[in-house]
């Protein structure tokens, strides 16, 4: 159990982040288009989990827009914005904003992501949501980089995580 805080208030996590150096527990989330993703999917490459509560609010939105647009170009590289919106949602929003360097994955199906990756805030007003955070997992499957964001109204340290890519 880690601690994070919303707005000043002392919230908490039902486990803890992969540690740099761990093997990535395997994981399966949705496409806006119902197809379920794994580690398996992007062979060869970084896999960046820009892990959030949702994108109806305006820190989680500015998230997905930055690492879309910090991501272009890194060949090498996924970017998953995961949350437990609907994928049908977090679709939409990828749209109308047009952000093509990023993809949305929603853990609405799989309360175990949120377990094995220690994200699921177990009390607080966001009790249920995932928690801010980053993870980036190397083509071999190993945690090469872990940022649990300690405020949720904050945002993650872009330039720290993408300088692992």
């Amino acid at each position: 159990m880690e601690t994070v805080y919303f707005k000043g208030n002392e919230c908490h996590t039902c486990g803890n982040l992969p540690s740099v150096g761990s093997t990535a527990p395997d994981f399966s989330l949705v496409t806006p288009e119902l197809k379920e993703v794994g580690l398996s999917d992007f062979p060869g490459k970084k896999i960046v989990l820009n892990i959030f509560p949702s994108l109806d609010t305006p820190v989680c939105a500015t998230s997905v827009r930055r690492f879309n647009e910090k991501a272009a170009g890194k060949k090498d590289a996924v970017v998953l914005c995961v949350s437990v919106d609907l994928p049908f949602a977090a679709g939409r929003f990828c749209t109308l904003e047009g952000l093509k360097d990023v993809i949305p994955a929603s853990a609405f199906r799989s309360p175990e992501f949120a377990r094995s990756y220690g994200v699921e805030l177990v009390d607080g007003p966001l009790k249920g949501l995932l928690t801010r955070a980053v993870v980036i997992i190397d083509a071999d499957r190993k945690v090469i980089y872990r940022e649990l964001v300690d405020e949720i109204t904050g945002e993650p340290d872009y330039d720290a995580a993408l300088g692992m890519l």
